[in-house]
């Protein structure tokens, strides 16, 4: 078998969940650079929950580098009514493609997690050597532990068998693709959306879960697909790796931005009887940046990127009715 680096164009590469947020900007970005074999499957042609149809893929298949960006994801309402759902469905995921990539050899495999694998109180920002020093935000922790147990999984492969299996922690993500169900989506989306909806409606407020006194860390999802070429190339270490802006907001000024930048005028009215998470998550990404690594878009451009792509399908959808 030859054997091929990241830099070869040629290269067999699957991206797992290319359908997704952080899968379809990597797809742009793969795509942009010429890779010529980029290996995808949908959920129906491929259940990433079952092991057999996994181990079958890969031995079909036989991809020489992984991006494992399948996950089932959803804001801190999902989160806490489905906890069974985050839990099983990931650690399924996580296991059956790690494992397959091992047994069938995988040069680099390169797994994505989340930033909530932290302690609800850690200490601020957040150095991946925070990681099991203490209680999970309980809100997200079957979700939380399943990623946790990937990023162990990776390790292990990595001490027993030498695998080059990475695992990338970025923070809060948004742009093209991004999920805006509002019973399922994360505050930026969920936010975009009211406001976009409260504008057409001529609505005199919009009402937005929780104080809004939490700290945030939002990062353009083209910036991570960036981050993760970089880490695909450049990074062979275990243990999580942070990915992020280094730079936080509050849920307050956040929504106060986009409602800017959609140009609604109404009031902002905040719910503190709903839950407000992590107090703060902000993400020590000194590691990467010594790499070599940055992020790049700003965030009132990544909304404004954001809110383009929306409003453009929100277009298509009306010339398809």
């Amino acid at each position: 078998m030859i054997v091929r680096g990241f830099e070869d164009r040629g290269a067999r590469i699957y991206v797992a969940g290319h359908r997704g947020l952080v899968g379809s900007a990597l797809m742009r970005r793969l795509r942009a650079d010429g890779y010529e074999h980029i290996i995808t499957r949908t959920s129906r042609e491929l259940d990433l929950r079952d092991q057999a149809a996994v181990r079958a893929f890969f031995q079909e298949e036989r991809p020489e580098f992984v991006f494992l960006a399948a996950a089932k994801v959803g804001g801190i309402l999902a989160n806490s009514t489905l906890p069974a759902q985050f839990l099983y469905d990931n650690l399924m995921i996580a296991a059956n493609v790690i494992h397959a990539a091992h047994e069938f050899e995988v040069t680099k495999l390169l797994n994505l997690g989340s930033s909530c694998i932290y302690p609800r109180l850690a200490p601020q920002p957040l150095q991946e050597t925070a990681l099991l020093t203490g209680p999970l935000e309980d809100t997200n922790r079957a979700y939380a532990i399943a990623k946790i147990a990937a990023i162990e999984l990776c390790d292990s492969y990595r001490r027993q068998y030498g695998r080059d299996f990475v695992s990338a922690m970025p923070t809060n993500l948004y742009g093209p693709e991004d999920n805006f169900d509002l019973h399922g989506s994360h505050v930026l989306p969920a936010l975009m959306r009211k406001m976009v909806e409260a504008k057409e409606r001529g609505a005199p407020s919009v009402e937005i879960w929780g104080s809004g006194t939490p700290l945030r860390e939002f990062l353009f999802v083209d910036d991570l697909a960036d981050a993760c070429v970089f880490i695909m190339r450049e990074v062979s270490e275990a243990g999580p790796i942070n990915v992020g802006t280094g730079v936080d907001l509050s849920i307050r000024a956040l929504a106060e931005l986009i409602a800017e930048v959609v140009g609604f005028r109404g009031e902002l009215v905040f719910d503190a009887g709903k839950p407000d998470g992590t107090p703060r998550k902000l993400m020590d990404v000194s590691r990467l940046s010594k790499l070599g690594w940055s992020a790049r878009v700003e965030l009132r451009e990544g909304i404004e990127r954001t809110l383009d792509w929306y409003e453009a399908r929100l277009v298509a959808r009306q010339i398809r009715v």
